[in-house]
């Protein structure tokens, strides 16, 4: 079956680091653009981060720039965000999900063919 499993939530203080991972299975990553997303309480789902196939593009929104870095291991089928400084503005459910097409500087849900089911970064001292 096709799934996408991400992993490396948890609680971290703020200014702490945490690295989500996101694994395929049944499927290979290497022909589609990876997407992160995440989705706080309250807030609509917001886009985070894009990696191209080939993990030389990248993509970030502004809320998130110079502190994540999204790299991509297709020997793995896994991608990965690195999440440094966090802040309790990070705090939300982070999903990833795959993209036929090429990274675009946008994330738009209805573009993505796959979803995990996500995983919980809470930041808070």
């Amino acid at each position: 079956q096709v799934q996408l499993v991400e992993s490396g939530g948890g609680l971290v203080q703020p200014g702490g680091s945490l690295t989500l991972s996101c694994t395929a299975s049944g499927f290979t990553l290497d022909k589609y653009a990876i997407n992160w997303f995440r989705q706080a309480p309250g807030k609509e789902r917001e886009g985070v981060s894009c990696i191209s196939t080939s993990g030389r593009a990248t993509y970030y929104a502004d809320s998130v720039k110079d502190r994540f870095t999204i790299s991509r291991d297709n020997a793995k089928n896994t991608v990965y965000l690195q999440m440094n400084s966090l802040k309790p503005e990070d705090t939300a459910v982070y999903y990833c999900a795959t993209d036929r097409r090429p990274c675009q500087g946008n994330w738009r849900r209805g573009d993505m063919d796959y979803w995990g089911k996500g995983t919980l970064v809470t930041v808070s001292s």
